[in-house]
């Protein structure tokens, strides 16, 4: 017996990293899944994208669990997609029962540097985008007057992210976007909560640009950058977390253990926030 048995499960950027993490522990608890991924390159973003192939990928690793996953190239920026996903989704497993709001990006800069198409990026992926999302698939959760939404927002939801104004903005939004769809669902019985994962181990940070940035300098190495790590949380023995730390808070929250949550925001950060932080910066003078 899983704790999704019979469910069906939603997952936006579910090609790799977290949400094909998402898939896969939705799969072995007894879920069918819907997997959307835009499987393109984001002008704005300084770092690889899914592919399409990865978005197979994740879906085979569904099916090894003995589930049916439908994969769907899908924008998160567009409604219409969105609804049409939502719609196909429907209509090959009968209903969805949760919701994984997954897809997002990340960049830097001081935010007197940012251009306009990379700050209405990050919003329109990383905040408008579950607003379309949940808009997309809350009518037929309504309907069955039962479901599940989860929100990956982030520690930057909870604190200031120097040198990433957009991205902390957006997921500043979304902590209050979940609470308020909470309120609006909860007379139809449908729950949203959100997960705010600290840095967690996956492409989205493990690739050259970030290394270079943990290091300091150009160049740096894996070591480096898994080192640096160990100082983001205070739990013994942790650096960047696993992707499956934001899968099984996710599972819990789409799972019956849960039924009487909704409208928390639960960091998963090894300790993160309990630091008093430190001046990255100081000016003496």
């Amino acid at each position: 017996m899983g704790l999704l048995d019979g469910a069906v499960v939603l997952i936006t950027g579910g090609a790799r990293g977290q949400g094909r993490e998402h898939a896969v522990t939705s799969a072995r608890e007894g879920a069918d899944v819907i997997i959307l991924d835009i499987g393109e390159p984001i002008d704005s973003v300084p770092y690889p994208l899914a592919s399409p192939e990865d978005l197979k990928e994740t879906a085979r690793a569904v099916e090894a669990h003995g589930r049916r996953a439908l994969a769907i190239q899908a924008d998160v920026r567009s409604q219409e997609e969105m609804n049409a996903a939502v719609a196909r989704g429907i209509t090959e497993f009968g209903h969805i029962d949760s919701v994984i709001a997954n897809a997002g990006v990340w960049s830097t800069g001081p935010f007197w540097e940012l251009d306009e198409q990379t700050w209405a990026d990050m919003m329109d992926i990383n905040l408008t985008g579950v607003w379309k999302t949940a808009k997309a698939v809350g009518r037929h959760m309504i309907d069955r007057q039962a479901g599940s939404i989860v929100v990956i927002a982030s520690v930057n939801g909870l604190e200031a992210g120097a040198h990433h104004a957009h991205y902390t903005a957006a997921k500043h939004g979304l902590i209050g976007l979940m609470k308020t769809m909470a309120v609006e669902l909860a007379p139809h019985g449908v729950r949203c909560n959100a997960i705010c994962p600290g840095v967690i181990d996956t492409d989205m940070i493990r690739n050259q640009y970030q290394f270079d940035r943990v290091a300091g300098h150009p160049g740096g190495t894996a070591e480096e950058w898994y080192e640096g790590g160990y100082r983001y949380g205070v739990l013994k023995g942790r650096s960047f977390l696993p992707p499956s730390s934001i899968a099984d808070t996710a599972l819990y929250l789409n799972s019956g253990l849960a039924a009487h949550v909704t409208g928390v925001a639960i960091p998963v950060e090894a300790g993160h926030l309990l630091l008093p932080g430190y001046n990255h910066n100081p000016v003496r003078n």
